[in-house]
């Protein structure tokens, strides 16, 4: 969704898609305009009302660029650019509401970055219309209903399904194609959410979910997930088949092709998750099923962290001091920081988590306060911070009774990687362990070479193996998304 050559593909994916089956498209905002609005919303606050204006004035160029690259009839395009001039006006109205309390509340803050989705959806339903396939732009505060968490709602299944079968079905047996805004949603009560950054595709599985849909596809600048980091590692290649626990445990650790929630909304019932790419739509990409391929098993992919510091809470006398566990993690979800890996000595002289280094200053300095006694007593007698590591993390399946654990660390071993703390996945789905920052490429090459990851997979799927652009790893939060329902 970056331009007008880019929606252009996207049109022609969905009416390809269009004549096979019924689809339901879920749509992003255009690239870097959820960042503007985000932008816009955070000057509103500081009362920087001339750099609002400016934001506004190039979203506004933009649209109405894209609106007449794509859009040729004269009527259709001047409906177009009123139903967009409606909500920049909306934009700019919130705005100022903000900049008069120079406050940014929560629910004006995902009112202002929604508006991206709401400005997109008209622009392709009408541009899909003037190719030849009837659609109709609906946003997703008619169809999914959330709780109140403004910024990371969380979807309530029953009565979207309840909205999605009374709005979306009959369109569908109509053959129209519902254009859906991906990132919103709203409360019972109609008020408008988001699903956090980068949900839209969160708003396909949904979608998918809720329409009991026989796949849902994700249509993005990559051909997959990765066995690796392709910068990192140039001989990384698309995965073909992944199973539901494999993909979850790569989105978390660093495989930001998904948005982490991504794959609750289909656990559940089942429904096969592809991700491919808008720009070469001719590679199959990755499938993602409940159990994955049957024969399968052993490692599948790669991934790390390293925007993330190590806190270590330690000392001979710690084995004294009460429910030191619970005292850490009671301590850390109050900050609030999410807690990526955790590694105990069995004789509990030390603990070591990983939290994201955003959070890391102020869980140290959480957790000094919760042991000052202790460390005034010399029962704890350090707790210290290490922000040069990142987590690198070996994703596969059935791999506690593998010989995966030896093999990776005599590989690294065999190139003096030097591994600070390890842990475990009860789940056997996957090993972490914490290295120096300057280690991982050399870690991940390592690891991948050991188990052969790009050579199995060129060998499955040899036109999988085609160049991949480095540079689209990166998960962009705004790419556009397709559910494929029916």
């Amino acid at each position: 969704m970056g331009d007008a050559s880019a929606i252009q593909k996207v049109l022609e994916i969905i009416r390809a898609a269009s004549r096979e089956s019924a689809v339901v498209v879920v749509i992003s905002a255009m690239s870097g305009v959820t960042n503007k609005l985000v932008d816009a919303a955070t000057q509103s606050e500081a009362g920087n009302c001339g750099s609002v204006e400016m934001i506004f004035r190039e979203l506004r160029s933009r649209h109405h660029a894209v609106a007449s690259a794509l859009i040729h009839s004269v009527a259709v395009q001047s409906r177009i650019n009123r139903e967009v001039e409606q909500i920049f006006q909306e934009g700019e109205r919130l705005c100022q509401g903000t900049a008069l309390l120079r406050e940014l509340t929560l629910r004006a803050r995902d009112s202002i970055s929604s508006l991206g989705e709401r400005l997109s959806a008209p622009l392709v339903a009408a541009a899909l219309t003037e190719c030849g396939v009837a659609s109709e732009a609906i946003e997703a505060t008619e169809l999914i209903e959330t709780d109140s968490c403004h910024g990371s709602a969380d979807p309530r299944m029953d009565p979207t399904r309840e909205k999605c079968e009374s709005r979306l079905r009959p369109l569908l047996q109509k053959g129209v194609v519902p254009v859906v805004t991906g990132f919103i949603g709203a409360t019972a009560e109609g008020v408008l959410t988001t699903l956090g950054r980068g949900g839209s595709d969160y708003s396909a599985t949904i979608l998918g979910a809720a329409l009991d849909a026989d796949e849902v596809t994700i249509w993005t600048d990559v051909d997959g997930l990765m066995t690796a980091d392709p910068r990192l590692v140039p001989g990384a290649s698309t995965i073909p088949e992944i199973s539901y626990r494999e993909a979850a445990e790569l989105a978390h650790f660093g495989a930001k092709v998904l948005h982490p929630k991504t794959l609750s909304a289909v656990t559940q019932c089942g429904v096969p998750l592809w991700i491919r790419n808008t720009f070469a739509s001719e590679r199959p990409g990755t499938r993602i099923t409940p159990s994955g391929p049957l024969t399968d098993g052993g490692v599948k992919g790669l991934t790390a962290i390293s925007d993330v510091a190590l806190i270590t809470v330690g000392g001979a006398g710690i084995v004294g001091v009460p429910d030191v566990l619970g005292r850490t993690f009671a301590t850390t979800a109050a900050v609030p920081a999410n807690v990526l890996l955790i590694s105990q000595s069995s004789s509990q002289n030390d603990i070591c988590l990983v939290v994201a280094s955003a959070v890391a200053e102020r869980t140290l300095q959480a957790l000094h306060r919760e042991f000052a006694l202790d460390l005034a007593h010399e029962k704890v007698e350090h707790i210290t911070l290490d922000p040069t590591v990142a987590i690198v993390t070996v994703v596969g399946k059935n791999m506690r009774g593998s010989a995966t654990v030896g093999r990776t660390f005599t590989a690294l071993g065999r190139e003096n990687l030097n591994i600070i703390a390890i842990a475990q996945g009860s789940s056997e789905c996957n090993i972490s362990f914490v290295v120096s920052k300057q280690d991982v490429r050399a870690a991940l090459h390592t690891a991948h070479q050991e188990f052969q990851l790009g050579v199995l997979e060129s060998r499955a799927l040899p036109v999988q193996s085609a160049g991949v652009d480095p540079a689209a790893w990166h998960y962009d939060p705004e790419q556009q998304r397709t559910a494929s329902a029916d």
